[in-house]
């Protein structure tokens, strides 16, 4: 960012957005670990995003990952139109090009992508939120690779959201009794070569995120960029070794908008570049369907209304499903 808050001024922004090392919490020093939860919340409460490396995923995993999920992509599109599960609410399995689109926009995104879920669903759950995770016989080692990325950034967004609770001043803890077994999304995204003007469409148009946090391991090129609080775009440039963590909605919600749940976009690359396709892999953290997204008490000023209604994890992403066209659910 140009001119970034004086609150994060005096972090890294290599990435174009604050830059932190997680291996500070998980491994560090008492200093360094009060250091990281300060910076971090620094960095959600100005600009909502931030680039971390030290995470410990094993690169080995993320290149299976790319590698397998190129081939699924490259498949026939009828092969592909097989493993679509719109009866899922699309939240398994392949959703075909052209079908997503931002909240408020009918401009549909310029991509396809497969969703993986949970595999460790916590006893006694409604199985309505759990649908079966699919498998493709043409690529058999696509479900098993992506179960093992899925629970490696599972395990990287527990640690996040330790930090995040220290910082909202609640137990470290707290969202434990949240997040494993909760409703997370691992989606790995296709955006195709550009073969003629797109008109108003883009790769993904801007929007913000519905989840807690999302965990976004290096696309495969350039695109990503940032609204600031003046409205204007910065891309963001991370390494390959950073993952970029953001703020969705359900955290917003949550700390009544002190955390920010940034508004974000993936924009077509220059003309020359149109040839090239994109691949990323969002892991959108979602708790368990039940937990509630009133405001925690603490963030809400005496006197003051929560700026949002109360609801629950599931009842919202019901609702945020429904609005970029996924849902069948009226």
């Amino acid at each position: 960012m140009k001119n970034p808050p004086d609150s994060v001024a005096h972090l890294d922004f290599v990435a174009g957005i604050p830059t932190l090392d997680l291996s500070h919490f998980t491994h560090g020093t008492p200093k360094q670990r009060t250091a990281f939860v300060q910076d971090l919340g620094a960095a959600y409460r100005s600009v909502g995003f931030a680039a971390i490396s030290g995470h410990g995923v094993d690169p080995r995993v993320i290149e299976g990952m790319y590698s397998e999920a190129e081939a699924f992509f490259a498949l026939p599109t009828e092969t592909k139109l097989l493993h679509e599960h719109p009866e899922h609410n699309r939240q398994r399995g392949y959703v075909s090009f052209g079908t997503e689109h931002a909240k408020d926009s009918n401009a549909a995104d310029l991509k396809e992508f497969w969703q993986v879920g949970q595999t460790h669903i916590p006893e006694g759950a409604d199985m309505d939120n759990y649908p079966p995770n699919a498998d493709v016989a043409e690529r058999p080692a696509l479900a098993p690779q992506a179960d093992a990325l899925y629970k490696s950034l599972e395990d990287v967004g527990r640690q996040m959201l330790r930090a995040i609770a220290l910082h909202l001043e609640l137990d470290e803890a707290y969202f434990e009794q949240y997040v494993p077994g909760g409703n997370s999304i691992l989606r790995l995204i296709h955006y195709p070569p550009i073969t003629s003007e797109p008109d108003s469409s883009v790769r993904a148009g801007q929007h913000e995120d519905i989840n807690l946090i999302t965990l976004l391991v290096g696309a495969s090129a350039d695109g990503l960029e940032v609204m600031d609080k003046e409205g204007a775009w910065t891309s963001v440039k991370a390494l390959p070794e950073h993952l970029v963590v953001n703020v969705g909605d359900m955290l917003q919600r949550l700390t009544n908008h002190e955390l920010k749940s940034t508004t974000h976009r993936v924009v077509n690359p220059p003309k020359e570049l149109w040839g090239q396709p994109r691949f990323s892999m969002p892991f959108f953290c979602h708790p368990v369907p039940s937990m509630s997204l009133a405001a925690l008490p603490q963030c809400v000023a005496d006197g003051s209304a929560p700026k949002d209604p109360a609801t629950t994890a599931g009842e919202y992403l019901s609702e945020r499903l429904r609005e970029i066209g996924l849902s069948q659910e009226k």
